[in-house]
C-alpha cells in the first residue's frame, strides 16, 4: 500500500464520506505548476485547488508575506481593531475592478460567503425578495449559496430551501446549435425566456437581483452569450433589478481579464470574488458601486474573520505578483495553447469529444457516448485515474461530469504544459479506443 493509499485509509476514519473525491491524489509539497505526492511522485497540476493557483504553487512573495504578516499579529477582527492591510486589499480591488465609478469592496472568507453576502445586499438595498438564477450554475453550499446552485447532487436531501428563488435556462450557444438556429435567433429566444418568467414566476417588482456566472464553473464551463449579457444589465437598469456576477473561478487571469465581465463592455451592480484572489489563502470578497454598498445598514454584514490579516496580506501579495508579471497575459497565452490541443481533439474523435468550450484559460472538452448520444461521465472518470497514474491532475465538471476541465497555474511553463496535455491527449486516445 502506498503513502497516499494510507492517507485515504486514515481519512475513512476521521473524515465524512460525503466529502468528495475530485481527484484520488495527495499532496507534501508543491512548486510552480508541480505538486510532490506523499510518494515522492511529481504531478502536473491542471487543477489548481480548483481554480485558487492562477499564480502558482509556492510564490516566494506570498510566503513572505505571510511569514512578516505572523510575526506581528495574527488577528483581532477588524469590526473591533481596525488594521491596515484590510485597508490595503480592499484599496487594492477597487483600483483594480471599478464598478463603472466610486466602488467599495467587503472581505469575506469565501466564495460561498460571498454570494450570501450579495443576496442580503441586494435584498436589503432594493426592498424586495426574489432572486434570479441560472440551469447549471455553482454558487457554494451554504443555505443561499445551496439553494441558486443547480445541481442537485450539491444539494439533495439538504432542503427545505431558501424562497423566493427562481431559475432561467443558461445561455450558452453550442456549436451544434447551428443546424437549427443562428446564434441571434438562440440569444432572442433566451430574452424571451427571460421575459416570460417576469409574467409566470415573478414579477419585476418583486425581483431584487439577477446573479450569473459569466463562465460557468462546476456547469461545465459554458459561456454566456454576449447579446444577452448586454440586453440583461440594459434589463436590470430598467427595472431596478441589481445585476450580480460570479467572478469566483472566473476571476483573476483565468480568462485573459481581470474579471470576465471585461470581455462583455458590461459592469455588474455587485460582483463576488474568491479562489485566485487569496493566492491558496481562504479569502473573498463582495464588490460593488459605492451608492449600493453605502445603502444598506450598519451590522447587517460582518463577521468575526472576515479580512483576516494573514489572508489579506496573501491576496495582495498575490494580487501585485500577478500584476507584475502580466497574468493577463498568461491566461491569453495558456488558453490558446489548450484551444489550440482541444479542438484537434474534437476533430480527431468528433462522436466522443462534442464540445469544446470556455474563455481564455477557462477551457473545457466534453464527452458523450457515441451510441446512446448522452452525456458520458463514466470516460471522464477513467480519464482522471489514468491521468494520475501517469503523473498528471485533472478535475472534471458539468452537470453529468462529462467535461474535463484545465485550471492550471497560469504561470506554469511551456514545457510542463505540452508534457500534461500530452499526457491528457494519450490518456484520451487510450480510453477512447477501449470504449469503441
Amino acid at each position: 500500500m502506498t503513502k497516499t493509499d494510507k492517507l485515504y485509509e486514515r481519512r475513512k476514519n476521521s473524515v465524512p464520506n460525503a466529502l468528495g473525491i475530485f481527484n484520488p491524489s495527495s499532496i507534501v509539497a508543491a512548486k510552480g505548476a508541480i505538486i510532490t505526492d506523499a510518494d515522492g511522485r511529481e504531478l502536473i497540476d491542471f487543477a489548481g485547488g480548483i481554480g485558487v493557483n492562477n499564480a502558482g504553487h509556492g510564490v516566494p512573495e506570498i510566503i513572505e508575506a505571510i511569514q512578516k504578516q505572523a510575526e506581528k499579529f495574527i488577528h483581532a477582527s477588524f469590526n473591533v481593531s481596525i488594521y491596515e492591510e484590510y485597508l490595503d486589499l480592499t484599496e487594492k480591488l477597487c483600483e483594480l475592478l471599478p464598478h463603472g465609478g466610486p466602488t467599495k469592496a467587503m472581505l469575506t472568507l469565501s466564495g460561498a460567503e460571498s454570494i450570501e453576502n450579495a443576496i442580503k445586499i441586494a435584498r436589503a438595498v432594493t426592498g424586495k425578495s426574489g432572486i434570479i438564477c441560472y440551469d447549471g450554475s455553482f454558487h457554494g453550499r451554504t443555505m443561499m449559496a445551496m439553494t441558486l446552485t443547480s445541481n442537485v447532487k450539491y444539494k439533495e436531501g439538504a432542503g427545505p430551501y431558501a424562497p423566493e428563488v427562481y431559475r432561467l435556462e443558461y445561455p450558452y450557444y453550442k456549436a451544434s446549435m447551428a443546424n437549427r438556429m443562428t446564434q441571434d435567433e438562440f440569444d432572442d429566444l433566451m430574452i424571451m425566456k427571460l421575459h416570460k418568467t417576469f409574467s409566470s414566476n415573478v414579477s419585476v417588482s418583486q425581483t431584487a437581483a439577477i446573479i450569473l456566472e459569466l463562465v460557468q464553473g462546476e456547469g461545465g464551463f459554458t459561456v454566456a452569450s454576449k447579446k444577452y449579457v448586454q440586453y440583461l444589465r440594459k434589463f436590470c437598469t430598467e427595472n431596478n433589478i441589481l445585476l450580480i456576477f460570479d467572478e469566483v473561478q472566473s476571476g483573476f487571469g483565468r480568462t485573459g481579464k481581470w474579471a470576465a465581465y471585461e470581455h462583455y463592455e458590461v459592469t455588474p451592480d455587485l460582483s463576488t470574488w474568491a479562489k485566485s484572489m487569496g493566492g491558496g489563502m481562504p479569502i473573498g470578497a463582495v464588490m460593488g458601486k459605492q451608492e449600493i454598498m453605502d445603502a444598506i445598514k450598519p451590522g447587517l454584514i460582518g463577521g468575526t474573520y472576515l479580512g483576516n490579516p494573514l489572508c489579506a496580506v496573501a491576496s495582495l501579495a498575490s494580487i501585485n505578483f500577478m500584476q507584475k508579471n502580466n497574468i493577463n497575459a498568461a491566461g491569453e497565452k495558456v488558453g490558446k495553447t489548450v484551444k489550440a490541443h482541444f479542438v484537434k481533439w474534437q476533430s480527431t474523435f468528433p462522436n466522443h469529444i462534442t464540445d469544446v468550450r470556455g474563455l481564455g484559460a477557462m477551457l473545457a472538452i466534453e464527452f458523450s457516448n457515441p451510441k446512446t448520444k448522452l452525456p458520458d461521465g463514466e470516460i471522464t472518470k477513467k480519464i482522471v485515474n489514468r491521468c494520475l497514474e501517469k503523473g498528471l491532475i485533472v478535475i472534471t465538471s458539468g452537470t453529468y461530469g462529462n467535461c474535463i476541465r484545465i485550471l492550471s497555474p497560469l504561470f506554469i511553463e511551456d514545457a510542463i504544459l505540452e508534457k500534461g496535455l500530452s499526457i491528457l491527449q494519450s490518456v484520451i486516445e487510450e480510453e477512447i479506443q477501449k470504449a469503441s
